[in-house]
């Protein structure tokens, strides 16, 4: 069997890393992120397919996609994060463990963006690290599914 694979999905918005409010988001472009996680799960002995859409199906058509071609899933909802019942449903739906991440603490943000629909079903979050989370998402993913793997043995 070749590598584990990692899918990398990433929301609405997040096409404009780099541009959009740097203040909040960074200066680092999307493809600098999926270059940071590649690198990261490289040295665990995986590989990551990565994806990001503005449309809420086609996020839901590769978390969907993952029980058959991932080990697991780290997922930028973006703004989906706070309003999407499909993305829940697509999560609860797989047996894949997913973490979810975000750029910014978005409890230090507005407050309809303290809530998130997707917590719930998901193994783990992340957020406030910057582009860093991102790095600390997919270790925790990888040891996550590492972990799983030995209570199996």
């Amino acid at each position: 069997m070749g590598k584990k694979r990692l899918f990398l999905i990433n929301g609405p918005n997040l096409n404009m890393l780099g541009k959009r409010e740097p203040a909040t988001y960074g200066k680092k472009s999307l493809e600098d992120v999926e270059t940071l996680v590649k690198e990261v799960a490289a040295e665990q002995g995986f590989e990551v397919k990565s994806f990001q859409s503005n449309h809420e199906g086609d996020l839901v058509d590769w978390i969907q996609r993952a029980e058959e071609e991932a080990e697991g899933i780290v997922i930028n909802p973006a703004a989906y994060t706070h309003t999407s019942i499909a993305l829940r449903d697509a999560i609860s739906a797989i047996s894949k463990p997913v973490v979810e991440i975000h750029i910014s603490n978005v409890h230090e943000r507005e407050s309809f963006r303290h809530t998130s629909m997707l917590a719930p079903v998901c193994s783990g979050q992340v957020l406030g690290f910057g582009i860093d989370g991102y790095r600390l998402a997919t270790l925790g993913m990888i040891q996550k599914i590492e972990s799983e793997g030995r209570n199996h043995s």
